[in-house]
């Protein structure tokens, strides 16, 4: 029942409200108790109300009917005359909503000039009908048996059932998927709305799903088949939550959603996920094809308060993404830990490149100390993000971001410039005790860049000598380098500039490629140095790896550094065997360029 206070009571030429009199008889034929010249005769407003088509009745102040026409005896299947003294309230049921109820006593009382409002009446036969219900306020004038007599409202009643049928088919066509008959998007987000509006500790779960193999089906099979395969999906989903009820809609192309709206917790949801893997598993026989498909399912159950329909169903598309990365034909439950990362590495990836135009970057210098003496031989350039919100970022936390969108390509160029201007500062504050730095290069730069280009025109600007910066790839990308790759390779060897290849014995490890490499230096991967660790029980298998690797590379005429030495005995092992330079915490931790410039001319130790 809904209230619609849209106009003022009809009114007739004079401007006053144009009612029908009392149903009297034969009277006096003026207008009552003026005197003056005649008006109308009642009995012609009496034949007017009875041969109206529109349901009317008079109303008095108190909300008893004084009178009521043949229209409106029809449409309640009742005689008019025994309608009078009855309450219209209870006959057009406008008691049952307060707001409703209360307009309907204004309007009695003349606070008021109409009420309007949607009913359902239940006709005495059985059937039920809507009606729109008109209540107009009458203003009285003037005294006499006419004016006494007259009501308060005139009560007017019409039929819109079939118009009300007709919008509600209209809304079925518009609120449902034609092809699998269920409710489509908009219907899905009307309820999941409602649902998530409750107060209290109501919960809400959904299972968002996408069909793993739909697309090779419709591609090879045509429209007709997969729209024969959404509706026998569309049947099973159905059959899933027969027994809980819950909603099932289908959101286009291949996508369904289940929404258990006063969920009993998360167990309740991923059963219906369960349930819905289980069911799509077996075959669809259709039209002489046996089709197999499955489903990957995100998962989202939360409390309705302070959750909004669009970050639900945010969470829900994060989760599908999870199900179909993880293998797909699964489910994936929200996790709040997880999507905090899986946002971390968007808004890290999305700032990159805007964070090296800002400045957010930093250096730290890790010391490359000879092994037979403590001498500083060398610094690795270590790069640091000084993340405006996420703090001080360790190169493992955005490095592999920037391969990924190719942002590696503008901060490995600023790396290296930046490692080259400090070493020149250090090469020029302490001439007789030169030491080379080192940059790791991405494999991606030495593609998406002129690397020998860029590396020229740095060294020219700096001033720095190329003998002093060496750059670092790794085993996998240097050994399986050829064409554009070993072309740059060459360039920079001719130019003056040491290539090492780092995490040596974790890669490819194809020593006869090595040889034809212009390397110069390998740096022994931490896995082997580790096994250093327990003087008392060595692993003998690393140190036999290591001693044939330092042999092999001092053949070759490279110079081998070991990496993550944490301690003396492993950098007294390692010394023996034959290594050049050591690298690690046992040294020093990365520390800022004035540290190492602290440390020139100052043999290196722990701490």
């Amino acid at each position: 029942m809904r209230e619609q206070a849209d106009g003022g009571p009809l009114v007739g030429r004079s401007g006053e409200p144009a009612a029908p009199p009392p149903p009297v008889t034969d009277g006096d034929d003026r207008s009552p108790g003026r005197g003056g010249p005649p008006g109308p005769r009642l009995r012609d407003y009496h034949a007017a109300f009875n041969a109206a088509r529109t349901a009317m009745a008079l109303v008095d102040r108190d909300g008893r009917l004084l009178a009521a026409n043949p229209a409106l005896g029809s449409l309640l299947g009742a005689d008019p005359d025994r309608l009078a003294d009855r309450r219209a309230a209870d006959l057009v049921g406008l008691g049952g909503d307060e707001r409703v109820r209360d307009a309907y006593h204004d309007v009695l009382r003349g606070g008021r000039d109409r009420l309007r409002c949607t009913c359902r009446l239940k006709h005495p036969g059985g059937q039920a009908l809507w009606a729109e219900v008109t209540l107009d306020a009458l203003r009285q004038e003037g005294t006499g048996e006419a004016a006494a007599a007259a009501g308060a409202a005139l009560l007017s009643v019409e039929d819109v059932s079939e118009q009300r049928e007709l919008a509600a088919r209209l809304r079925h066509l518009q609120m449902h998927d034609p092809v699998t008959r269920l409710p489509n998007r908009a219907l899905f987000f009307e309820r999941l709305g409602a649902a998530l509006r409750p107060p209290g500790h109501a919960r809400v779960g959904i299972c968002y799903l996408d069909l793993d193999g739909f697309k090779a089906v419709n591609d090879t099979l045509g429209h007709a088949i997969g729209d024969r395969l959404l509706f026998a999906v569309a049947g099973r989903l159905l059959a899933c939550v027969a027994e809980g009820g819950h909603l099932v809609a289908r959101l286009g192309g291949d996508e369904f959603a289940l929404l258990v709206e006063e969920s009993d917790g998360t167990e309740q949801t991923t059963a219906l996920a369960d349930a819905v893997l289980a069911a799509l598993q077996r075959p669809f026989d259709l039209e002489g094809h046996r089709l197999a498909v499955s489903a990957s399912i995100g998962v989202v159950e939360r409390p309705a308060a302070g959750t909004s329909p669009t970050g639900l169903m945010q969470a829900a598309d994060t989760t599908l993404y999870w199900a179909k990365a993880d293998g797909k034909a699964r489910w994936a439950l929200f996790d709040p830990e997880r999507n905090a990362h899986r946002m971390t590495r968007q808004a890290l990836s999305s700032t990159l490149r805007q964070a090296v135009e800002r400045g957010e970057f930093r250096l730290e210098y890790q010391p490359l100390v000879a092994l037979d003496g403590g001498a500083l031989r060398g610094v690795e350039a270590l790069v640091r993000w000084d993340h405006p919100q996420f703090g001080m970022l360790a190169p493992n936390r955005f490095i592999g971001l920037a391969e990924e969108n190719g942002a590696i390509v503008q901060l490995g160029r600023w790396v290296l410039a930046e490692s080259c201007r400090r070493a020149r500062v250090w090469q020029k504050d302490h001439p007789d005790e030169p030491i080379s730095v080192s940059v790791n290069v991405a494999v991606r730069q030495v593609w998406d860049s002129d690397l020998v280009a860029d590396v020229a025109g740095i060294l020219d600007d700096t001033g720095l000598p190329p003998e002093l910066l060496q750059l670092e790839l790794t085993e996998s990308a240097v050994m399986g380098s050829a064409g554009r790759p070993l072309q740059a390779l060459h360039a920079l060897h001719e130019m003056g500039v040491r290539i090492a290849i780092d995490d040596f014995g974790t890669g490819y490890s194809n020593l006869a490629y090595l040889s034809r490499l212009p390397v110069a230096a390998l740096k022994l991967d931490g896995s082997f140095v580790r096994g250093f660790r327990d003087p008392e029980h060595p692993n003998p298998a690393d140190e036999t790896i290591v001693v044939a690797l330092v042999e092999l590379a001092h053949r070759l005429g490279l110079t081998v550094t070991a990496e993550c030495v944490e301690s003396a005995e492993q950098a007294e092992r390692l010394r023996r065997i034959g290594c050049d330079t050591g690298q690690g915490w046992f040294y020093s931790r990365p520390v800022a360029p004035e540290r190492i410039a602290e440390m020139l001319g100052t043999p290196a130790h722990s701490g």
